[in-house]
């Protein structure tokens, strides 16, 4: 790579670019202030020699990556950790032989250097780079390369690109040497004219800080929240770590996981985990199951790289973190991780030997017995030679957010979204600026209503270094209503147009969140109930989950265009069922039912909402058979109990008529028990056709709710 690069030659670039004259470290040019040169000259040598040993762990960065005769662009956060401890040794030595001699353009060029490594959002960089060029047409051969990616970092595209093709045109001269540097600069200038094309069509988003109750002074970043926004998980590199150690490569705390609760629209303040699921070492957050149950941890590992781990929420406790098996870990890197909805796939990425590139993206099926089987590449539809990174597969099931640093990226990684469609995922599309800019946008998740993201972002006038940020989207262009309490981000480092949409209308994804409480009828307190999700056209049950044990608390994500079943069971009670029918369109909307389980008792009651008929008739139709089976398990496992089984109508009809079918599909469900078993004389069949009416019959809505099939106990 040292030979790609030629970055510690001081190779002499010929152009015409200067317009005055280097002031050299030279006795002559200072006749008048010997002394004051001395001092001036010290510095800048001593700061020349931290700035060289900088300079030499990119050496470093770069030939990690070129393996395998293949090229990974570096992001300028890899940049950033590589000469960091060096650079900050150079940078007041330097500040201060600048303080004697502003005009010296290789003394501005390591300034530059170093305020791109350190601060590439400031302006520094481009002020001391710029300087150096017009000073001497004589700088080290990467100078343009540092610069155009300096203007790059600050959306001067135009300018990137000329600086770019500058250095592009040295390569050129010794082309054969310099595969890999052609490759990079080609790259970085597509980047530039995406990023051009972009900006000229940005996004209409709020970009808000999630402000002190999540966000320190330090890093905070790799955020996950439930489909409804009530509950965040993040990492954060902030002073209280668990074991109160800073790590040796950067001086700051080492990660820890972080969670804050949403209570009446606010965020409350962030508390971590603890000793259960932190230790003394590396631990961030992976990934969330979409009902917050369920919690993905990375531990760093010097052997691999780190593997994911998972911890349950029992209550308001983290279990502590079990690692995944072998499927998921290798003896490679994983990161990221992000579960379906029904828990049945797995999301995560690897560099794992037998990728496309760097880092994939792969998915993992639940095999028989319930684990994770062997994991699949998904393929180039998602993955590129380059890295991917922080994968996210929203609660609908088929719209998947990923960063990567391939595909058409305005630098580093960008933000992408695909989805699945007639068995195959779509072209990842770039969720454009200002949600992406020119460095690296990664660890994006989406809310169930796909009105807001979350991401992590190190954007000027934050309140640390890296900090959590909510993205609102606002949809398409209407007419908006100016407002100086609000603010619509148009730039990421330009000044923030005062605008505010008078309504957010974005179109969600199309499916529902159900969420709710679950209790004893009797005494109102919370209970942990298991929830079946059932998909009734297959007969099939999709997923259980179970409420939490402290709160009640449950969500399920229904993704569009299936006839679902709910139950709800516990020991000891009755089962409550629920029935959705989500048409393939139907809109995004959020449910809250809250849901009471009956203890078993004489004269206690449920309607069975998972029980179907033909039209007009009483053939019971296949989608019942689920619902069929609990009843028949709840009278199996309660052998003594005897049960009526009551049918009703609506008033539509003549009551003769109603009574007649209601009697008959009543017979029909006893019928259907007796043949499996349960005895004749515990079941009693019991038409009350449109005489119990629980609704109104005016409405469409009325008239389904009354007409049902219910059972009550008789005895027990």
């Amino acid at each position: 790579m040292k030979q790609l690069y030629k970055i510690f030659a001081v190779i002499l670039l010929n152009s015409s670019i200067a317009t005055a004259q280097s002031v050299e470290f030279e006795k002559s040019n200072f006749p008048d202030k010997k002394d004051q040169f001395k001092d001036a000259r010290s510095n800048y040598n001593d700061g020349k020699d931290a700035f060289d040993l900088g300079k030499k762990e990119y050496e470093y960065i770069l030939e990690g990556y070129v393996e395998k005769n293949k090229y990974y662009p570096v992001s300028r956060k890899d940049y950033q950790r590589a000469g960091d401890i060096y650079f900050k040794q150079a940078l007041p030595l330097l500040q201060k032989a600048q303080e004697f001699n502003p005009n010296n353009a290789n003394l501005n060029y390591m300034l530059g250097f170093i305020y791109f490594n350190l601060n590439p959002q400031g302006e520094q960089s481009v002020t001391h780079l710029e300087k150096a060029f017009k000073l001497s047409s004589k700088l080290p051969a990467d100078a343009p390369y540092i610069l155009g990616w300096a203007y790059q970092m600050h959306l001067k595209w135009d300018d990137a690109i000329k600086y770019y093709q500058l250095y592009n045109t040295f390569l050129n001269t010794n082309a054969k040497d310099n595969v890999f540097a052609i490759e990079d600069i080609t790259k970085k200038i597509a980047e530039c004219k995406t990023g051009k094309k972009l900006m000229d069509s940005p996004e209409r988003v709020y970009i808000d800080n999630l402000g002190s109750s999540i966000n320190s002074s330090y890093h905070e970043y790799s955020a996950f929240i439930t489909a409804d926004e009530s509950m965040i998980v993040f990492t954060s590199r902030r002073e209280g770590s668990t074991g109160g150690k800073l790590s040796q490569d950067d001086n700051f705390p080492f990660e820890d996981l972080y969670q804050s609760n949403k209570v009446n629209g606010k965020w409350t303040p962030a508390q971590n985990l603890g000793a259960i699921v932190n230790t003394d070492e590396h631990d961030a957050t992976a990934g969330l199951s979409a009902d917050g149950t369920i919690m993905f941890v990375f531990k760093y590992s010097e052997k691999d790289g780190g593997d994911i781990y998972v911890s349950n929420l029992a209550g308001s406790t983290w279990s502590k973190p079990v690692r995944l098996n072998k499927n998921i870990n290798s003896k490679k890197h994983e990161s990221s991780v992000s579960l379906s909805f029904d828990s049945k796939k797995l999301y995560f990425i690897s560099d794992r030997e037998g990728g496309l590139g760097d880092r994939d993206i792969y998915v993992s099926n639940t095999d028989v017995k319930g684990d994770w089987g062997v994991a699949e590449n998904p393929g180039p539809s998602l993955n590129t030679k380059y890295a991917e990174e922080g994968v996210f597969i929203h609660p609908d099931g088929k719209t998947i957010y990923f960063s990567s640093k391939g595909h058409n990226t305005m630098g580093g990684f960008d933000i992408f979204k695909s989805t699945f469609e007639n068995g195959q995922w779509t072209e990842p599309q770039n969720l454009g600026y200002p949600i992406n800019g020119p460095d690296d946008d990664v660890f994006f998740v989406v809310n169930g209503s796909g009105h807001h993201g979350y991401f992590a972002s190190a954007k000027q006038g934050g309140m640390g270094l890296i900090d959590i940020y909510k993205i609102t989207f606002l949809g398409p262009e209407k007419s908006p209503l100016l407002m100086n309490e609000d603010n619509l981000l148009a730039s990421v480092a330009a000044p923030v147009s005062e605008f505010k949409a008078e309504k957010i209308v974005s179109e969600g994804p199309k499916m529902t969140i159900l969420k709710g409480i679950i209790t004893d009828e009797q005494t109102k307190q919370p209970l942990e109930g298991q929830i079946e999700l059932v998909d009734n056209s297959k007969n099939e049950i999709i997923a259980t989950f179970k409420s939490n044990s402290t709160t009640g608390k449950y969500l399920v994500s229904l993704p569009s265009g299936k006839n679902y079943g709910i139950a709800v069971k516990r020991d000891g009670y009755l089962f409550h069922s629920e029935n959705f029918d989500i048409a393939a369109t139907a809109s995004y909307q959020e449910v809250e039912k809250n849901i009471e389980l009956k203890k078993i008792d004489i004269g206690k009651s449920i309607v069975l909402k998972n029980i179907f008929f033909d039209f007009d008739k009483a053939t019971i139709r296949p989608e019942s058979a689920n619902e069929l089976e609990r009843l028949i398990k709840l009278l199996n496992e309660n052998p003594t109990l005897k049960i009526e089984l009551g049918s009703h109508t609506d008033s539509k009809g003549s009551d003769e008529y109603n009574q007649k079918l209601s009697q008959s599909r009543s017979q029909s469900v006893v019928t259907y028990l007796i043949g499996k078993g349960i005895a004749t004389d515990r079941l009693v069949a019991k038409g009350y056709g449109e005489t119990v009416a629980v609704a109104t019959n005016d409405t469409d809505e009325g008239r389904q709710q009354n007409r049902r099939t219910e059972f009550k106990i008789l005895s027990k």
